[in-house]
């Protein structure tokens, strides 16, 4: 009985750049991002529960047009 295995590395672990990109971004929003400081216009407690994920959505479209020098040149 012969048992050949192919070893297939997913593109995320052999360049984990993209994803380290958009976390680096994330990490950025979150300090330049504006607070709600409440008042007549603010979410209340639910904008303050979601806007992790507005940061994670404008991080993923923000390190898909920017090059911030971390992927691997081909």
């Amino acid at each position: 009985m012969q048992v050949s295995q192919k070893i297939e590395f997913n593109s995320i672990q052999t360049q984990p750049a993209p994803r380290l990109e958009q976390a680096f971004l994330e990490e950025m929003l979150k300090y330049i991002a504006p607070d709600s400081s409440g008042g007549e216009f603010s979410g209340g407690s639910a904008e303050g529960q979601f806007r992790s994920f507005l940061h994670q959505e404008y991080a993923a479209a923000l390190s898909q047009r920017l090059d911030l020098g971390l992927r691997v040149q081909a």
